[in-house]
C-alpha cells in the first residue's frame, strides 16, 4: 500500500472494514484526483485493469464506489453497470467515458448510475461527483424515469439537494444545445427545480417533483410540477421578485427568519435567461420555454 492508500485490485480482499472505492484502467489524473479525496476520509483506493476484472472482484466483496475507464464506451460502461447490480444493486457507479451518445446517458439513468461524465469533463467535476458520494453515505436512486428519447424526457426526482444535482450533470450530457443556450437553460432550469424542491416539496425525500424536458429543432422546453399546494407570484415574500419597490432586499431578512437557504432571486434570473416563464393555475408548475437558433437542429432520434 502506497502513501494514497491505493492497493492492487489483488490485495483488496473481503472483510476488509475500510471503506473502499475501485477504479477501472490506469489514468494517472483520475487516480490522483480520487486519491487526493477519498485517502483524507479513509478510503482505501484499489485499482482493476478492465470490466470483467472489476466485475469479477465486485461478485466477492462490497465497493462503495466504483469509477470506469475513459477508454471504455458508454455502452460498454452501461452494460457493466447492468450486470453489476443484478449482484450488488446499491454500489455508486460513477461511468467516465471519451466515447458516449446521449442514449447512453439515458441508460445509464434507468440503470441507476450514480453519475455520467463524458468527453470533456474536468477533473474538478469529477471531484465534485466524488464528494457528493462522501457526502451522501446512505444512498437511494432518486432519479425515476418515466419514459426517454434524447428530445423528450418524462421523469420523477426525489426532493433532495443530492437528486437535483444529480440531474442536473445527467441533462447536461444529454443536451446538445448551443453555449449560451446551454448555460441560460441550464441555471434556469436550476433555480426552477430547486424552488419546486424547497417550496413545494420542503426538501422531504418522501416527496418527487415531476419534470418532462422537450428538445425540437426550434425550442427547448421544461415542464417543472412541485407535490405543494401552490401560491401566486404576489404572495412570495421570502423571493426577491416579490419585493416592494422601495426595499429591493427585504425577501432576504425574511429568509434569514424562516431558517431558509440563501437565494430569493430564482424567478427573476429565470425570467431573464429563458424567452417565456409560464405558471400553471395553482402555481406549483412551470413551463420554461427557450427558442434556438435556426443553425443548430435538434439530435436524430437514436
Amino acid at each position: 500500500m502506497d502513501d494514497n492508500r491505493t492497493v492492487k485490485s489483488d490485495d483488496l480482499k473481503p472483510g476488509m472494514n475500510a471503506r473502499t472505492a475501485l477504479l477501472i484502467g490506469d489514468d494517472p489524473e483520475v487516480k490522483a484526483a480520487l486519491s487526493i479525496i477519498l485517502a483524507p476520509e479513509g478510503w482505501v483506493l484499489g485499482q482493476s485493469n478492465n470490466l470483467e476484472n472489476a466485475l469479477a472482484l465486485a461478485q466477492s466483496r462490497q465497493f462503495d464506489l466504483i469509477v470506469t475507464s475513459r477508454k471504455t464506451s458508454g455502452k460498454q460502461d452501461v452494460e457493466f453497470l447492468r450486470r453489476i447490480r443484478r449482484v450488488k444493486p446499491h454500489t455508486r457507479i460513477i461511468i467516465l467515458t471519451d466515447d458516449s451518445t446521449p442514449s447512453d446517458v439515458i441508460s445509464s439513468m434507468r440503470e441507476h448510475a450514480f453519475g455520467f461524465l463524458s468527453k470533456g469533463f474536468s477533473i474538478d467535476t469529477l471531484a465534485e461527483t466524488v464528494r457528493t458520494v462522501l457526502e451522501t453515505p446512505t444512498w437511494d436512486d432518486g432519479i425515476e424515469i418515466m419514459s426517454a428519447t434524447p428530445n423528450l424526457i418524462t421523469l420523477a426526482v426525489r426532493c433532495t439537494m443530492v437528486a437535483a444535482e444529480r440531474l442536473l450533470q445527467f441533462l447536461r450530457e444529454i443536451t446538445d444545445l448551443p453555449e449560451e443556450e446551454r448555460q441560460d437553460v441550464g441555471m434556469a432550469f436550476r433555480e426552477m427545480l430547486l424552488n419546486a424542491m424547497e417550496h413545494g416539496g420542503h426538501f422531504d425525500p418522501e416527496k418527487y417533483v415531476e419534470i418532462c424536458y422537450v428538445r425540437t429543432r426550434h425550442v427547448v422546453m421544461a415542464r417543472i410540477k412541485d407535490p405543494g399546494d401552490g401560491f401566486t407570484l404576489d404572495e412570495v415574500r421570502h423571493a426577491a421578485i416579490g419585493n416592494p419597490p422601495d426595499d429591493p432586499v427585504a425577501h432576504v431578512n425574511r429568509r434569514n427568519d424562516e431558517g431558509m437557504r440563501p437565494g430569493g432571486y430564482g424567478v427573476m434570473l429565470a425570467k431573464n435567461l429563458v424567452d417565456e416563464l409560464v405558471y400553471g393555475e395553482k402555481g406549483n408548475e412551470v413551463l420554461l420555454i427557450k427558442y434556438l437558433p435556426a443553425l443548430h437542429p435538434a439530435s436524430p432520434q437514436p
